[in-house]
């Protein structure tokens, strides 16, 4: 980044003014509101606690999107489910018309001849039933509901504050940069910005539920239950998946500023095809969970990201060698 002072001084630049002791107390205070923000965030996903809970519990209930329905039974006895349970429609009595039908029975009693007999009343609406609505979250502790509360609002309210805390950064790091410096900065932040959601959402819907979904298969294939969970662990889970796959998705961001900068080609890229495998799996352990599951769920399409990145680094070679042509310049 290069700084004119003379054109500082010009313009008269209050920033190009300032001592090293004043720029680093404009970071202090940058930062001092930043936290404060952070810290407002939280406090009001305090409140919104079971609402941030019912949005990271909703990939359970899409673990099933794969999946060819069955045909099931539900038996309610007062506010208590039993099931679903999965059942043969030609065997079992009462089974509606269709593909896979899934019925809800409510189990009373009722008196026959002075006798007490046991009565199954089908519901008219077939319950939306699942795997994902068998598995149960757990606290096993009086605290943890209080860790699974604050965990989850640390995460909201670095989501929810997010726009307050990059505008305050912002005043500090823009001040110091020329008008051309700004535009290739926000133009990077556009693309970054644009990857993030991308690789949350791709998560959020997709690769969650295919994980959670493969998580249960395994468990059962070594001869676990798999269907009560503890809290905490999966709002980590779930957490650190989403927010994992938004920064692996700046990978691309990261190779192309390496290639603006000059310090890697396209051929180098290609070269390095096989390093950039094992990197794409280590990095996601380091910021998902270290486990076979979700290491391939994000090492997959970062490496398509990174393939990406070789055929646009690939056309922005290609576009400056056809203008240094035209320019009657020199190709090497």
């Amino acid at each position: 980044m290069a700084f004119n002072d003379e054109d500082d001084a010009a313009t008269g630049d209050p920033a190009s003014q300032k001592s090293f002791w004043a720029h680093l107390d404009d970071l202090r205070a940058a930062l001092v509101k930043s936290a404060m923000a952070v810290g407002v965030g939280l406090i009001l996903c305090l409140f919104m606690g079971d609402r941030l809970v019912s949005l990271l519990e909703y990939p359970l209930h899409r673990m099933d999107m794969f999946e060819k329905p069955h045909p099931s039974v539900t038996f309610q006895i007062g506010d208590t489910k039993l099931g679903p349970y999965q059942v043969t429609a030609e065997k079992f009595p009462g089974m509606p018309a269709g593909e896979a039908p899934q019925v809800l029975f409510h189990v009373g009693t009722t008196v026959v001849n002075g006798q007490q007999i046991v009565t199954l009343t089908p519901d008219p609406v077939a319950p939306a039933t699942g795997s994902g609505e068998r598995v149960k979250l757990h606290n096993f502790s009086p605290t943890e509901a209080f860790y699974v509360a604050f965990h989850v609002a640390i995460y909201g309210g670095l989501v929810l504050s997010s726009p307050f805390w990059v505008f305050f950064m912002g005043q500090f790091i823009l001040p110091a940069l020329h008008i051309r410096e700004k535009r290739v900065l926000g133009t990077w932040l556009m693309w970054g910005t644009a990857l993030f959601l991308t690789g949350v959402t791709l998560t959020y819907f997709i690769l969650l539920p295919v994980a959670l979904r493969a998580s249960i298969e395994y468990s059962q294939m070594m001869g676990f239950e798999a269907y009560d969970w503890k809290a905490d662990d999966y709002i980590g889970f779930v957490t650190k998946f989403i927010f994992g796959m938004g920064l692996g998705f700046q990978f691309p961001v990261i190779v192309l500023l390496l290639v603006k900068m000059g310090l890697v080609t396209h051929q180098q890229l290609g070269r390095y095809r096989r390093h950039v495998i094992v990197l794409c799996l280590v990095l996601g352990a380091v910021l998902t969970t270290p486990e076979i599951i979700t290491q391939v769920a994000m090492a997959v399409p970062l490496y398509i990201l990174y393939e990406a990145s070789i055929w646009i680094a690939w056309y922005w070679d290609w576009k400056k060698r056809k203008a240094a042509r035209l320019a009657g310049e020199e190709v090497d």
